[in-house]
């Protein structure tokens, strides 16, 4: 069998046994060729990696009308889809597409999917809990677009559960602390962590603010995922953290080489600087917008008050990075009332003030419950 060498074509198997072809120019992005080397699709596409135009792959046009190739192109066209940021359209797109060539399921009918299709797709990726998840809202999401475009009238992903993923940890008050004796105020890893901790926003937002957004009154945030729209006043430690980047125009973060960070160049920069600040590895970026809704929790923040920082716009998602915070001060009331009653019990014909003057002048002790004072400093067992 004659094999076809193609310059810039690297291939390798994958975990599923199957064959696959990337182009990589250099140390360029990778991009998976479709199909394989010498047919039409294949050298199609080739051609245009070679020409530096995108490469779309998944969706080559090869599967015909009603196909889930084709549903995923009206999809894509849909107004369903460029409503969405384009961020987002990013990642939908690649889980959709890596789908449809990984599961060999592109040329198949939309119409004939069942139940039992899906079960296996997310049994598949049972190791895989968060991408399995991922997936599972992707076939719904082409799913639904497709009843709502008459291609089929029931839904297959209908009661079908998603797996159990562990949440981001929440970072305690105690690592923040260590975080901030480790780097010195002034610093940019000081910044990055302030922006983080005291605007509350995801790296996203983080890495794309820029001296233009502040202003007297705060800085202004438009998030990327949800295009909520927000105007942050500027806590204590921000601003002194703000100093070091004082009369400085444009990012208020920069790489080594001036520009500004992407969302996931700054993950990984606060990965290692974490890592520098002998922090476990449960603390990671994300966790500090969880710690910014539980430290506002914890001032006795309404669940709407956290929300005009956060920019959530289900007040459920803050009641799951809020619980443990609303636990502590609900049992904290609780054992207060327990106490007041209990004293109550203890000291049943004394007020609450008379009583504490007491104790100060060592008038009355206090005893193990079921004794009780007689007589002045007569004590006996109550009855």
């Amino acid at each position: 069998m004659t094999s076809i060498k193609l310059k810039h074509v690297d291939r390798f198997v994958d975990r599923h046994g199957k064959v696959r072809h990337y182009f990589r120019r250099g140390k360029g992005k990778r991009t998976l060729l479709p199909g394989s080397p010498g047919s039409a699709v294949f050298m199609s596409a080739y051609q245009k990696a070679l020409e530096g135009e995108a490469v779309k792959v998944g969706v080559p046009g090869r599967g015909g009308r009603g196909s889930f190739d084709h549903l995923a192109r009206e999809y894509f066209a849909s107004p369903d889809f460029l409503r969405i940021a384009p961020q987002t359209r990013v990642v939908y797109r690649g889980i959709i597409e890596r789908f449809l060539i990984n599961d060999s399921i592109g040329t198949r009918q939309v119409k004939e999917m069942t139940r039992r299709h899906v079960q296996m797709i997310m049994a598949k990726r049972a190791t895989t809990p968060a991408a399995a998840n991922n997936l599972l809202k992707m076939i719904r999401i082409l799913v639904h677009f497709a009843i709502d475009n008459g291609w089929r009238t029931d839904d297959p992903t209908v009661r079908i559960k998603k797996f159990a993923e562990g949440e981001h940890h929440t970072w305690t008050d105690e690592e923040i602390s260590q975080f901030q004796s480790h780097w010195a105020q002034g610093t940019k890893e000081r910044l990055a962590h302030a922006l983080l901790l005291y605007t509350g926003q995801r790296a996203s937002d983080v890495a794309k603010m820029s001296s233009d957004d502040l202003t007297d009154g705060g800085i202004w945030v438009v998030q990327q995922k949800t295009k909520a729209k927000l105007m942050i006043p500027i806590h204590p430690e921000l601003r002194a953290a703000l100093v070091s980047s004082a009369g400085q125009a444009g990012p208020l973060l920069r790489t080594g080489q001036g520009r500004a960070f992407t969302s996931k160049g700054l993950s990984n920069y606060m990965a290692d600087k974490i890592a520098d600040a002998g922090l476990p590895q449960r603390c990671v970026t994300h966790g500090l917008r969880k710690a910014a809704a539980r430290r506002l929790a914890e001032a006795g923040c309404s669940a709407n008050e956290i929300a005009a920082i956060t920019g959530h716009r289900k007040l459920e998602e803050i009641a799951r990075y809020t619980r443990a915070a609303e636990q502590k001060l609900l049992a904290r009331s609780a054992i207060e009332r327990l106490t007041e009653r209990s004293a109550a019990i203890e000291f049943p014909n004394l007020n609450p003030g008379f009583g504490k003057a007491l104790e100060k002048d060592n008038e009355i002790k206090r005893v193990p419950t079921g004794w009780r004072s007689r007589q002045g400093s007569n004590l006996r067992p109550s009855a």
